[in-house]
């Protein structure tokens, strides 16, 4: 007879997820073992396979959650314009620099197969924050691509430079954002 799912099944999988995005993101997904993640998630390596048959199925799993739920506020933010979409897209990285360290950086490790369905999900934030920017102003589309991949540049690498604990705040640099990207798009001719 085949054994049940637990009760926590979703709750471990986000905390092996989680752990995981660290252990990733500090040591580096291509040096980084399964048994090191275990031993980071503070769990055996046999409940790790439990969860995850391979290393490319735990990172897909967490870029696949992550990009997911990056989409889910983007859509939902998305009819109250670009000011909140950049406030919600700022909120949403707060608490998820691991796994965006990891989309950025090691995306392209994974199978072709296990990448297309993360790409697609991209490419549906890219045309959201595209037809934001549309809202604000029509452009070209060749110019509306490139504006869009830099409000992206804008947005994406907040967390390399910030400090929680210096200088502006989340919510301080997506008010400073959003001017500088309005700015910018009312001052092209």
């Amino acid at each position: 007879m085949p054994r049940g799912v637990a009760r926590d099944h979703d709750a471990k999988k986000a905390a092996l997820r989680k752990g995981a995005a660290s252990y990733f993101a500090e040591h580096g997904y291509n040096r980084a073992a399964m048994s090191g993640v275990a031993r980071s998630c503070g769990v055996s390596k046999a409940l790790l396979y439990h969860y995850y048959d391979s290393k490319e199925a735990l990172l897909f799993d967490i870029l696949n959650e992550h990009l997911s739920s990056l989409l889910s506020v983007v859509t939902f933010a998305q009819a109250d314009g670009l000011k909140a979409l950049v406030h919600a897209i700022l909120t949403a990285y707060a608490d998820a620099d691991a796994e965006h360290k990891l989309q950025l950086d090691s995306m392209n490790t994974l199978p072709e197969d296990m990448q297309e369905p993360l790409i697609g999900l991209q490419r549906q934030l890219v045309k959201k924050m595209g037809a934001a920017l549309v809202a604000e102003r029509w452009f070209e589309p060749d110019r509306q691509r490139a504006l869009t991949m830099s409000v992206f540049g804008i947005l994406n690498w907040f967390y390399m430079w910030h400090h929680p604990d210096k200088g502006l705040s989340r919510s301080e640099y997506a008010e400073l954002a959003t001017d500088f990207i309005l700015g910018g798009l009312h001052a092209i001719r």
